[in-house]
């Protein structure tokens, strides 16, 4: 496969997790309304572990036994899940499904601020700053002045999502650690490490034998376990080592149009005048921030 059609496989990939984790906020608030936060993302991480240790074995690879990569996994697991899953949950009780995009769009904002101060393991180029810009221009636009503008209301859930984005920048940048294993392995081992912390979580407090969850509560569950993280996350750690962890995580401006255009369609949020330009401008900063992977990776 030559270079150039590897890229564009790529950042076709990159265009299929947008939409995938675009439409998971949607998914989020249609099952919080009769789910506990806890147990569905108990429900979220198990369903989708399962899923993925299935495929594992279907193609013959076996999950690793050191005592190290498990420990990992853990880790990936509060990073990429446990945390940032259960946060934006919780918050979406509170708040649109469409804000809680945008909110978490800024993902790449904490990946590039994480990277460029702390790990410094990818450059930072003029081009990865015009980016950042152009991505918050957009996100601007799309939000409109009346939705920023009401960033004062529910302040504990829009804490919330940013404290998730911050956990999620940080799990795009170890997750450079599981490089050499097969993408479907992180992605298993720490869908079960999530779901070993919060099924006992859900036990407790939530006591799940007593809910009775709606049907379309049930059907957001199995949509957002099956397409928006089993699917979704294998795709994640393949880019994270093609991409790049700010590369990847560029995936949220685009998330941003998709995630608030979902959230219109099946939801009723309206949207601002303004999205078709902030989408110019979303298109713009993942160009700027993708093409520069691609750079670095030939010059390896």
């Amino acid at each position: 496969m030559s270079e150039k059609t590897e890229m564009t496989t790529e950042l076709a990939l990159l265009g299929v997790l947008a939409v995938l984790w675009g439409a998971s906020y949607t998914f989020i608030k249609i099952g919080v309304e009769t789910i506990p936060p806890v147990t569905f993302i108990a429900g979220r991480t198990l369903i989708a572990g399962g899923i993925l240790l299935g495929l594992i074995r279907w193609r013959g690879l076996a999950m690793p036994r050191d005592v190290v990569i498990w420990r990992r996994f853990m880790f990936q697991a509060c990073l990429n899940s446990v945390i940032p899953f259960t946060l934006i949950a919780a918050a979406e009780r509170s708040i649109d499904a469409g804000l809680a995009t945008i909110l978490n769009a800024t993902s790449p904002i904490f990946t590039f601020l994480l990277t460029a101060l702390i790990t410094r393991h990818e450059p930072v180029t003029l081009r990865k700053l015009v980016g950042v810009g152009a991505g918050i221009a957009g996100i601007c636009l799309i939000v409109g002045t009346e939705a920023l503008g009401g960033l004062g209301h529910q302040l504990w859930a829009q804490l919330a999502v940013i404290a998730a984005t911050v956990s999620y920048a940080a799990a795009a940048i170890f997750g450079r650690n599981f490089r050499g294993l097969d993408p479907m392995l992180p992605a298993a081992g720490s869908m079960i490490c999530g779901a070993a912390i919060l099924i006992p979580l859900s036990l407790v407090f939530d006591r799940p034998w007593t809910l009775t969850p709606s049907t379309a509560s049930v059907l957001a569950l199995l949509g957002l376990s099956v397409f928006s993280t089993a699917l979704a996350f294998s795709i994640f750690f393949r880019l994270i080592h093609t991409l790049g962890s700010v590369g990847t995580t560029s995936q949220a401006y685009l998330r941003v149009p998709i995630g608030v255009g979902i959230g219109a369609l099946f939801l009723g949020e309206s949207l601002g005048p303004t999205a078709w330009l902030g989408m110019a401008f979303v298109v713009v900063g993942v160009a700027a921030m993708t093409i520069p992977a691609r750079q670095a990776r030939l010059a390896r």
